[in-house]
């Protein structure tokens, strides 16, 4: 916390307002428009999942649709789709941002279509804060008209060619959950560049409500709408924000320096034109047998790490799921390891960090 979310919280408890709508849930909204730019409309929502099921669904995502979606990545990216009863297809990584491959996903599209199914949209993820390939990626959709849905759940403050993550796709998402680079606890938002899908996503997220003077309902609708007092919270975060992206740039800059020497640790470089807000720092081992051997020492000392997302098509929940794979991500989920990032990490921490990891290396 950075300080300032109590004034807007206790705001919110003097005025009295307290429902999933206000004041601060209409600053909030207007603090991520402020932040991201590039003329984008923000409905900020109960969760980042909540913002990636009405995304699907503005996008006419609906029942026997085939969504493809970047394998490597957490569940709340595929789990909408099947909420729409729709299909996932798994997409494989590149190995140089661990994000959606765009050869496989063009060999995905032209076989979906040869199938006779082509893919209602595109699910590409800004992994760990890394953004995407957008150029290459949004070269595809448009060439296939294949709309994108742009998870930028660990990527605010991310940016691509001096733009930021969360307004590349033709919806967006972003997460508040409580890991995040910055959060109110739970909650997101949906993005986009037409008010059109905001106005529609905030209907939607308020039961569908229809305009009259009793409930009525000619739609089916959700209750995803934000909180004012949420929203209170994530109007501190959003005045800490940039602070936090630097104390996570400079914890992979601390890794990097102390560990770069060593010829079995590989970090995540930014290509040219990436700015990644090192939401976690992530490392590559030699083997699995030394991803584990530093996992289990740092988990003796008491310091939590985890390996990489294990992919979508490796998870028994999607195991009828058709995935295009080049092994680039089962072989990340093998070796990868997600160091502590936190933004309140003191320098103490990860010199204690480092010096496990080290004497496994020795």
């Amino acid at each position: 916390m950075g300080g300032s979310e109590q004034k807007f919280v206790k705001e919110a408890f003097d005025t009295n307002w307290v429902a999933p709508l206000g004041p601060n849930v209409n600053g909030f909204e207007s603090d991520i428009e402020s932040y991201l730019g590039e003329d984008v409309y923000a409905a900020a929502l109960s969760s980042g999942t909540a913002a990636l099921h009405l995304g699907l669904k503005l996008l006419g995502v609906t029942v026997g649709d085939e969504v493809l979606c970047q394998s490597m990545t957490f569940a709340a990216s595929a789990n909408p789709i099947v909420y729409l009863g729709a299909k996932p297809i798994f997409i494989d990584s590149e190995r140089n941002t661990w994000n959606l491959c765009p050869d496989q996903l063009e060999i995905a599209i032209k076989d979906r279509i040869a199938k006779g199914k082509k893919p209602k949209a595109i699910i590409a993820v800004h992994l760990y804060g890394m953004p995407y390939n957008v150029e290459a990626i949004h070269k595809i959709a448009s060439e296939y008209k294949i709309p994108i849905l742009e998870d930028s759940a660990e990527a605010l403050g991310s940016s691509y060619q001096g733009i930021n993550c969360g307004t590349f796709g033709d919806i967006a998402i972003l997460s508040f959950n409580g890991n995040k680079i910055i959060t109110t606890s739970g909650g997101g938002a949906l993005v986009s560049k037409k008010q059109d899908y905001k106005n529609k996503a905030i209907f939607l997220a308020t039961q569908a409500r229809d305009n009259a003077p009793h409930y009525e309902h000619s739609e089916i609708g959700y209750n995803y709408r934000m909180s004012n007092i949420t929203a209170g919270i994530g109007r501190g975060q959003m005045e800490v924000l940039d602070a936090h992206i630097a104390n996570r740039r400079s914890n992979y800059e601390f890794y990097k320096k102390n560990l770069e020497d060593s010829s079995e640790i590989k970090f995540l470089e930014e290509p040219s034109g990436y700015h990644s807000n090192r939401w976690l720092t992530c490392i590559e081992t030699s083997s699995y047998k030394l991803r584990e051997g530093i996992r289990l020492s740092l988990a003796e000392e008491n310091i939590e790490s985890r390996p990489l997302w294990k992919p979508m098509h490796q998870q028994a929940v999607f195991a009828d799921c058709d995935a295009y794979l080049n092994g680039i991500s089962d072989d990340l989920f093998d070796r990868g390891l997600c160091l502590p990032s936190g933004s309140n990490l003191e320098e103490d921490d990860l010199y204690r960090i480092v010096s496990v990891i080290k004497n496994v290396l020795r």
